[in-house]
């Protein structure tokens, strides 16, 4: 589940092909497709020539690739947050109302925020303070939890126990403890946190090992990628899909949107 150097290289190969690709289209583009290619075919201009044009064309314009890049990045943009929405459109039961899924402040309240998150992600460290202070101020806030553990096996380890730990009813203390910890998380640090916060920890090492625990972060792993949230944290609120962190006044503008909405 965590980016493996395989699939960053991969990325990046697919960056420059894409870079190289739309530098001779822009260049085609610019140049006059449909004129060259007759020239072309009518022999009055050869192939070599053209394609020197087209390079001389490309290390005199540099700007214009960058301008396309841009407007492609735009346009995929564009189209990743209509494909999100109509996925959130469609899986809104899963997303809000997942029973395998942990639910802190009002479970009966009238908005919900669903948070993607990894126990090893240090801004979901820093928003962790904020997210209980916006259910502090909004007694009508609802919040899902949602174990995203993108970093690592240790993320894994510690998504699997907090997921067990909502067995024994103290999912929302433990929750709060793993983020109160100044560095990483490991298994050591998970399991003194849960023998710390009271819980049975030979049950939670049981528990973490039932395949429905596995087969509920598998499950959130596969939604927040079709909602395009591709890191940590990642938060949904009414229509809406907020991937990163965020400030305390835009969380709450977020819930108050989704509320007047309804």
């Amino acid at each position: 589940m965590a980016h493996s150097s395989r699939q960053l290289l991969s990325k990046a190969a697919g960056k420059t092909a894409r870079f190289f690709m739309l530098a001779i289209a822009t260049a085609w583009l610019a140049l006059g497709p449909g004129l060259h290619g007759q020239a072309i075919a009518a022999g009055e201009i050869s192939q070599d020539e053209f394609d020197k044009r087209v390079h001389d064309y490309i290390l005199a314009h540099p700007e214009v690739i960058m301008q396309a890049l841009q407007s492609l990045d735009a346009r995929q943009r564009e189209a990743d947050a209509k494909e999100a929405k109509a996925v959130l459109a469609a899986k809104a039961d899963e997303v809000f109302r997942d029973p395998t899924s942990p639910v802190g402040g009002n479970a009966q309240g009238n908005v919900t925020m669903t948070e993607f998150f990894d126990y090893n992600c240090p801004y979901c460290r820093q928003v962790a303070p904020l997210m209980a202070q916006a259910t502090a101020d909004d007694p009508q806030l609802r919040i899902v939890y949602k174990e995203f553990p993108i970093l690592g096996p240790d993320s894994v380890f510690a998504a699997k126990a907090a997921l067990a730990a909502n067995k024994q009813g103290k999912y929302a203390e433990f929750h709060k403890a793993l983020f109160a910890v100044k560095s990483r998380v490991n298994e050591s640090i998970v399991l003194k946190v849960a023998a710390d916060v009271g819980l049975d920890v030979p049950r939670l090492r049981t528990d973490m090992q039932q395949p429905e625990i596995l087969e509920a972060i598998e499950q959130n792993v596969k939604l927040a990628q079709a909602l395009k949230i591709n890191g940590t944290p990642g938060f949904v609120v009414g229509d809406q899909i907020f991937p990163g962190a965020t400030d305390l006044a835009t969380m709450k503008s977020l819930v108050e949107q989704a509320r007047s909405a309804k």
